[in-house]
């Protein structure tokens, strides 16, 4: 990589929150630089507030993963300043309230599709010259809902985000970047607490914990 004195950069889709959070303030505490990309600004600066008084660094990014021109600007911007990506993370994800397939909501499944899927195809493309360049993984989370009474949206959505990741995965086997597909233990989330409202949530791994548990298998 060129043009900067850090030595590794992770990029994390869905930073300010839950999973994404967690992931990139451990990767932070590791020694990596990390680009936080996340609609909420709150959340983004909360997680630079976490890196910083652990003495890691981050540099912010507010941008719509549903927005093409926003994310052509972040490829853009990496592929500046840095020249490379050794690792994306991918955490971004619309979670719809729970409904009958009967009656879903055509404006939650219009941005379950815009936020899961196809934000998602908008990104491999522009994201995977970078880890070429960088010799990086790319990292996406299954979470097994499809078919599930009350998860339409989601559920439909999520599994086809994870096929277009497995494709890509085989695609890149042989002639890289790597791609891992991980698959997340239950945690104690704001996501987790809207889909099962009444769930003991004691049993339930803290979400730094876990993410400790993932980025050792990549």
């Amino acid at each position: 990589m060129t043009g900067t004195a850090f030595k590794k950069l992770a990029l994390v889709t869905g930073a300010s929150r839950g999973l994404g959070f967690a992931i990139a303030e451990e990767l932070a505490e590791q020694g990596w630089h990390v680009m936080a990309v996340a609609r909420t600004v709150g959340g983004l600066e909360a997680l630079d507030d976490v890196i910083q008084a652990k003495g890691g660094s981050a540099t912010l990014a507010p941008l719509d993963i549903t927005k093409p021109e926003e994310m052509e600007t972040l490829a853009n911007g990496i592929l500046g300043r840095w020249g490379g990506l050794q690792l994306w993370i991918h955490t971004a994800v619309h979670a719809a309230p729970l409904s009958p397939a009967a009656h879903s909501d055509a404006k939650d499944m219009e941005k379950s599709v815009a936020t899961n899927l196809t934000g998602t195809a908008t990104l491999i493309p522009l994201i995977d010259p970078l880890l070429r360049e960088g010799e990086g993984t790319a990292v996406f989370f299954e979470d097994n809902r499809a078919g599930q009474p009350y998860f339409g949206s989601y559920g439909a959505t999520k599994a086809a985000q994870i096929a277009l990741a497995r494709s890509y995965a085989a695609e890149s086997a042989k002639i890289g970047p790597k791609v891992r597909i991980l698959a997340p233990q239950p945690m104690a989330t704001a996501v987790r607490a809207r889909f099962f409202p009444s769930e003991d949530r004691a049993p339930l791994i803290d979400c730094r914990v876990e993410a400790k548990r993932l980025l050792a298998e990549i």
